[in-house]
C-alpha cells in the first residue's frame, strides 16, 4: 500500500513528512545524550539516524502509515517526530503484531506540550483512517513519556528487561471514551 503522507495543523504545530533536508536536524536530535537518556541511553551515529530516517520514509510507502515530522507554527526548523511504526522487537503476540506509536523531541522543545499536541493528533488521524489497538514501549523512569501515553488512552500491558533497563509495554485499544 502507498500512500502520501497527510499534512495535519493544529493550532501550535504541522505534522508533516519528513524531507531531505530534514535529516540534519532528525540526526542531531538522535546524537543528544538528553533525547536518548531513556531510550537506548545511547546517542546515534549518524549512521543509525540515517537507516531510521529511512525507515520512516518506508513505512508510508509500505504499510500506509508511519512517522511524521513535528513543525513549530512560526519554526522552518523540525522539533520532533512522533507516528506509528512496525518494530518487530520479539516481544511476543501481544505486542508485536501491532503498530507502535512513538514520539520524541528536540530538548528545547520538550515540558512546552507540542509532545501531547503532536500525539494527540496522529492518533486522532490513526483512529480515524487506520483504526485498532496500537501499543508502545517506555522507560519505566521516563515520568512525561509515561503521563504522555496515559492521557492518549494506553494502559499497562507487562513490564519487560531490555538491555537490563526495565521498560513499560503499554497498550491502547482504540480512542479513549
Amino acid at each position: 500500500m502507498s500512500r502520501a503522507v497527510p499534512t495535519i495543523n493544529t493550532a501550535r504545530l504541522t505534522l508533516r513528512a519528513m524531507r531531505s533536508e530534514d535529516f540534519a536536524r532528525f540526526a542531531e536530535i538522535w546524537a543528544t545524550p538528553s533525547v536518548v537518556t531513556h531510550i537506548s541511553g545511547k546517542p546515534w551515529p549518524k549512521a543509525r539516524s540515517w537507516d531510521a530516517f529511512l525507515r520512516n520514509a518506508g513505512h508510508w510507502q509500505v504499510v500506509g502509515f508511519g512517522q511524521w515530522g513535528i513543525q513549530p507554527r512560526g519554526s522552518r526548523v523540525m522539533a520532533g517526530q512522533t507516528g506509528f511504526f512496525y518494530g518487530s522487537r520479539g516481544l511476543g503476540e501481544d505486542f508485536d503484531p501491532f503498530p507502535e506509536a512513538g514520539w520524541v523531541l528536540s530538548p528545547e522543545a520538550q515540558g512546552t506540550g507540542l509532545g501531547l499536541e503532536a500525539a494527540r493528533a496522529a492518533h486522532d488521524w490513526f483512529d480515524r483512517v487506520v483504526t485498532g489497538r496500537t501499543v508502545c514501549m517506555i522507560a519505566a523512569e521516563n515520568a512525561p513519556s509515561l503521563r504522555l501515553a496515559e492521557s492518549l488512552g494506553y494502559v499497562d500491558q507487562r513490564t519487560v528487561t531490555i538491555d537490563g533497563d526495565s521498560v513499560r509495554l503499554m497498550t491502547r485499544k482504540g480512542p479513549p471514551v
